[in-house]
Formats: C-alpha cells, structure tokens, sequence
C-alpha cells in the first residue's frame, strides 16, 4: 500500500509541544515564532522531517501557518481545511483563522510591540513571504530574527530523518524532449532576460529540466535539491550524493555540475560577489538562497521559475502517455465501480477497505499493462456521509466510518503512472438518494458541464472561466470554498502551476496544459459531492459561423458518473448531449477492457440519462 491509515501519534499532548516551543524561544531571546507549513524546498506536499506544522500543531494539511507568540498562538488554513483544522488542533492552544481573509501578516502586525523579536526560519520562508511579515512589522518596534536552527527540530526529539530516496531517469520516450535540449532552452531565456543565472528550488521544475525522478516526497516522484542554472555553462544540481547510483551519476554528469546541498549559499555568495545577475522568483525560492545573493551585492532579477511555463504545456509525447494513464485508470476505476456497487449497500463497507480495495484496482491494471503503479498521487479521500462534505478528508483508524445505504460516498484519488499522472473524483448514491441530493448533484454537474464544453480566446484566464462552473450553484444560493481546477503534472505534481481555475487564477490557458475540472458542493454534517475529470487545453480551432477560432477542452479522464444522482428535468438539451457522449465514449474506450460484472456495471452505468 502506498497509503497507510494510522491515526496521528502524539507521543506528548500539543499543548505540552507548545509549551515546550515557547520555552525554547525563551532562551534564544525570542518573542515569537513563524511556522510555515512548507520546507526548504518550498513544496506543497513535504517529507515526514519537514511536517513541522503538523507536529506543533495537529493539523495534517497541505497548507497553512501557524504563529506563536508569547501569549497567544493560532493556525491559518484555507477553505479546503476550515472543518478539519477544528478537528485536528486544540482550540485552547490554537486560534483557527483563514489564510485569505485573515493572512498572518495582518493579523500579526497589530499584536507586535515595541522590542518584539519574531523568529522565522529563513529555508521555509518565501523572499515575498519574508517581505509581506517585514512590512507588517514596519513602524511597531519589533523585528524579525532569522535563525540558524530551527527551534521545532531543537525539541522534536523524535524527529525523523530527512529522505535520501534513490533518483531515476525518465527516459526521452516518456519525457519527449532530452535533458540537453531542454537545458539549452532555458538558457535561452535567460538570455533573453539579460540573466547571467537562474535560481531553481522547486523540486518538480528540477526534475523536468534534468528529466529525473525521486521518492523523496509521497506520491510526489521528486528528488529533494537546487538548481542553478547558467546562461552559458553547465548547471549545477545540489543533491544529496546518496540518492545517486553510479549509473544516475554518470548520466547526470554529461549535463551538470553535481555538488552536495550545502554547497548552494557559497556558489550564491560567489556569484554576488561576481556582480552577476541572477533569475529566481521570489514567490517559490527560499528567502535564504535569495538574501545569501543579495547580501554579496549579486543583483537579483525577480520573475518566474523559467522552468514553470514549459512543464506546465505537455509536449505530444507526454500527451500521449497522460491519455495512456487515463485509459488505464478508467479500467481500475470502473472496476472499483461495480465493486462498490455490489459491496456497499450491506452496510458493512468502510472507508479505509475502499480506499485499499481502489488502490489495488490501480496496483492490478499497471501490471496487467506493464506500466506498473509507482504510487498514488495523494491520500486518497474517501469519505462517507459527513466525512465527505470535509473538501480534504484523510480517513484513518481513528475517524473511519461505514459506507451506509442512504449516504453519499466521495472518493477522490489519483495514480501516478510512469506515463502520467492521473485524478479524479466521483460521488456515488448509496442506495437511494433524496431529492436534495439530485438537485445539488446536478448543480453541480452542471458547472463541471458549463466548464469542460468552453470555448475561449486566447489569452483567457482560469479566473474568466471559473464562474462557468458556480453558476448553476449560485443562482440557487449554493457555492464551494475551493478552486474548480489546478494543474496536473507529467508524471510530478498532482498540483502544478502556473495556471488554475479558480477566483484567483490570473494566468492564462495555453494549449498542452491539463488542469482538473471539479466543482463541488458540501454541506456541514451531511454529505459532500464533486465530480471531478482532467481536462487538457487544445489548440485554436474555428468555430462554424465564428470569426475567431477558440481554444477549448479536451476531457482525458474516463470514468461513469453515477446516473442515480442526476435530475434530468434540470439539464438542459445541449447538457444532457453531453452527458450522454461522454459514457458513450467512456463505454466505447473501457469496454473492451473489461469482463463479468465490471462490464455489465459499465453498460448499465453508460447509458442514456434519460433512458
């Protein structure tokens, strides 16, 4: 299993934790201290060593902060964590806020006083995170410390050891462009952009420049390290030398300079001191690296990682892996489909025994196939009833509950396939669901419709095309506090940038990108419902009539949505065309792949919403 459901230990209560943090800070001086979620790679998924948040605090999301101070501490989450943060943290130790509408540098701007020393760690911290908190304490008296070691890892006495899993190479069939070719392109940009160098701390954008993968990170197929680019030499990867084999050395050896991690803040100081101009991006590189180049009088020149913009548009090659995966898993889908239909409605079935039975669907079809499964790519979010209305909802020993009839059941889950990265949510009735449950389904179908039929200019963005999928939502008062689509890498993140559609999404949609298309809807207590597909940019075609042509989506995922959960009186014509042309192509594609049950389950599942 690639996913374990062990309950949270803690061998000490948090509040013993917190008590212990704040004495340690006593010691050194210090009034308060920063806790980012992230780690020194700036990562959204992290290693057990860098879960420092977590330890501190309880709260095992993706994303938040935490900020403790003499007298008060609290944590901030965005909406996905908004019920779960409550259920993880002891509100006696810790205040929930959210991260949007309360970001910790405001609220922590007014509780600064006169000689207030807040420590942060300058690896965890962001050079615009590092700014944003410099303002805020700008005029109070107070002022920010960085520190050489973190005070968490000075009491984490039982902290684990940072990760030193083996790198692979992908290989050009997978990869569809060398190594080579794509250092050189960068180095074009840098060119362009009048850089001598180029800063690299995001792990994914690492492991697509030097078509390399690792383990270092769950169900994220990173290798943990830094990259400086040259405009005219060969980079230079800082990685810890144990990941490597002899035969990974030499390969990357005919590309780069290999040198351990520790070695990057000298090189950066060496490269100020030479007045070199150097490309990094101040929202993703760590505030260590980037000061380090400052402080030598190195001229930083702030824009984005270079590397993030050709990952995101997928060549043919990945393209056509990414449509493998997709096959694939529609299969191991299906077949946990019809399983769950058979299981559930006794009653019996659990959370986590669906979530392992879902797994080793994936773990049978990458054998069968000869692409085996190399991970999952995220816990997967298996929620019963109530469970399923908590948007990131980690099922283990503790919280597991029964799939009963009469609930709604969430699975939202993802394989991670040497061809490509997979992601997809279904909603499935346990029985008979009620009338308000068909009428939010369909809401919400609706949008996840509205969304993947679009047609767009170019140069639109995803905040532009987020309204499409809450429409039907808001129109009825109803709405969901996450975003409608992220990116999805090749074979690397499950969340990958530049572009998501979302209210905030402000880069635009190009062609080769793939992004999700999951609107949803939750209600407290109840049940929650989503229904997610990836969907991939096409290039412009014209449109009959049109003077334009447009961009649109392509939708890879294959997978029944469940016919019991949809209203037809509420779709319009053109919508239910849709729906029904979408199981026509998913029975069409997954048929001959499936036997027995599986695909009586298919037929059935595929047919027409209003037959």
């Amino acid at each position: 299993m690639f996913q374990n459901f062990d309950a949270p230990a803690r061998s000490q209560p948090i509040g013993g934790r917190l008590v212990s943090l704040r004495a340690e800070l006593g010691k050194h001086g210090l009034s308060g201290f920063l806790v980012p979620h992230s780690d020194e790679y700036q990562g959204e998924y992290t290693p057990a060593s860098a879960e420092r948040l977590a330890w501190l605090t309880g709260f095992t999301g993706s994303a938040g902060m935490a900020i403790v101070l003499a007298g008060e501490a609290a944590i901030f989450v965005d909406g996905r964590y908004t019920l779960q943060v409550r259920e993880q943290i002891e509100i006696a130790d810790f205040t929930p806020e959210h991260l949007i509408e309360t970001p910790p540098h405001a609220w922590i701007r007014p509780r600064l006083k006169q000689g207030d020393r807040i420590g942060y760690d300058p690896r965890l911290l962001t050079l615009a995170e590092l700014r944003r908190f410099e303002h805020a304490a700008a005029g109070t008296g107070a002022g920010l410390v960085p520190v050489d070691e973190n005070p968490i890892d000075r009491i984490w006495a039982d902290r684990p050891a940072p990760p030193v899993g083996a790198v692979s190479l992908q290989g050009d069939d997978l990869a569809g462009e060398s190594a080579r070719a794509k250092i050189e392109r960068l180095q074009a940009v840098l060119a362009e952009k009048g850089a001598d160098a180029a800063v690299i701390a995001q792990s994914d954008s690492i492991a697509w420049t030097f078509n390399i993968r690792g383990t270092d990170v769950p169900h994220n197929p990173v290798a943990l390290s830094y990259a400086i680019l040259s405009r005219d030499g060969p980079p230079t990867l800082y990685i810890d030398s144990r990941k490597l084999s002899n035969a990974v050395r030499d390969a990357l050896a005919d590309l780069a300079d290999i040198r351990e991690e520790t070695a990057i803040l000298g090189d950066l100081e060496r490269l100020g001191g030479s007045g070199a101009r150097v490309l990094a991006d101040p929202n993703t590189t760590p505030a260590a690296l980037l000061r380090a180049l400052i402080a030598a009088e190195g001229t930083l020149i702030e824009g984005s990682d270079p590397v993030t913009l050709p990952k995101a548009r997928k060549n043919a090659i990945e393209l056509d892996g990414s449509r493998r995966a997709h096959h694939r898993d529609g299969v191991a889908m299906t077949r946990f489909l019809a399983w769950l239909d058979e299981e559930a409605p006794t009653g019996e079935l659990d959370e986590i025994a669906a979530a392992r039975r879902l797994e080793a669907f994936r773990a049978e079809i990458g054998e069968e196939d000869g692409m085996p499964l190399a991970d999952i790519s995220f816990d997967t979010i298996s929620g019963a009833g109530s469970d399923g209305a908590i948007v990131h909802y980690r099922v283990n020993e503790a919280t597991n509950r029964k799939i009963e009839p009469g609930s709604l059941y969430l699975v939202d889950s993802g394989a991670q396939f040497r061809d490509g990265t997979t992601d997809i949510t279904r909603t499935i009735a346990i029985g008979e669901p009620t009338a308000e449950m068909r009428q939010r389904f369909t809401l919400v179908l609706k949008g996840h419709i509205a969304l993947a039929t679009a047609r767009f200019p170019a140069g639109t963005n995803g905040a532009q095309l987020d309204t499409l999928a809450r429409i039907a939502l808001w129109q009825k008062g109803l709405d969901y506090d996450h975003g409608t689509g992220h990116g999805v890498g090749a074979f690397l993140s499950v969340h990958e940038g530049p572009a998501r559609i979302s209210k905030t999404g402000t880069f635009a949609l190009e062609p080769g990108m793939i992004l999700s298309n999951e609107p949803g809807y939750y209600k407290t207590g109840a049940y929650g419902i989503r229904i997610e597909n990836l969907i991939l940019v096409h290039p412009p075609e014209p449109i009959e009539g049109g003077e334009r042509p447009m961009l649109g989506f392509e939708t890879l995922t294959l997978a029944p949505i469940d016919r019991k959960l949809v209203e037809p009186a509420l779709l319009n014509a053109a919508e239910i065309a849709w729906l029904d042309a979408y199981h026509a192509r998913v029975r069409e594609a997954l048929a001959p792949r499936l036997t027995g049950r599986a695909l009586q389950f298919l037929l059935a599942s595929t047919q027409s919403v209003v037959a």
